[in-house]
């Protein structure tokens, strides 16, 4: 028996059961992985108020959060922790969720994610044309911030220790890294 690849589409997706687990398609392969923990579910609560309150006073695009799809093909399918959708991307949103690329993914590390937050979201996300990619790493009290040129996803910022910093694409945002994390 050989080890054929089933590739999974946006349809099969959307016939998954809906039992509380996390479901994502990566280029047609499921990923499933469990409820994030409380201070997870805080930190991204925090991060998305400042962004969204920032965001929504320039009148600048807007902020959502997990779970919502994330359409980025028909066998890429990914629930961020939050994405923000610059003005200009709004029309990427639809009933389904977003389609295309949002201007900013940011995800929140879980002991079980890192590997993949890190390593294949960081290659997908620049594959399918994500401007801005966020890890944010509750651990170590850091936001690595980086930015998507032509040899794929460069480091941009950091958000570590007491300073304030601001990171792109929002350069005139300092966020204060107290209010970020619980």
């Amino acid at each position: 028996m050989t080890g054929t690849r089933v590739i999974l589409s946006y349809k099969d997706y959307e016939a998954l059961p809906a039992d509380g687990s996390r479901y994502e398609l990566h280029e047609g392969e499921l990923l499933v992985t469990p409820a994030p923990s409380p201070t997870h579910q805080r930190v991204i609560r925090n991060l998305a108020v400042l962004l969204h309150h920032y965001i929504r006073s320039r009148g600048a695009g807007e902020v959502l959060f997990s779970p919502i799809d994330c359409i980025l093909s028909d066998v890429t399918v990914v629930q961020p922790d939050i994405v923000y959708l610059a003005a200009d991307r709004l029309p990427a949103i639809s009933s389904r969720g977003i389609e295309g690329p949002p201007t900013l993914v940011v995800e929140v590390l879980s002991p079980s994610t890192v590997q993949i937050d890190r390593g294949a979201k960081l290659q997908l996300y620049g594959r399918h044309g994500v401007s801005y990619y966020w890890v944010v790493d509750p651990e170590a009290r850091s936001i690595d911030a980086y930015r998507l040129g032509a040899g794929g996803y460069q480091l941009a910022g950091r958000l570590q220790g007491t300073d304030r910093a601001a990171l792109p694409p929002f350069e005139d945002l300092a966020l204060a890294p107290t209010s970020v994390w619980p």
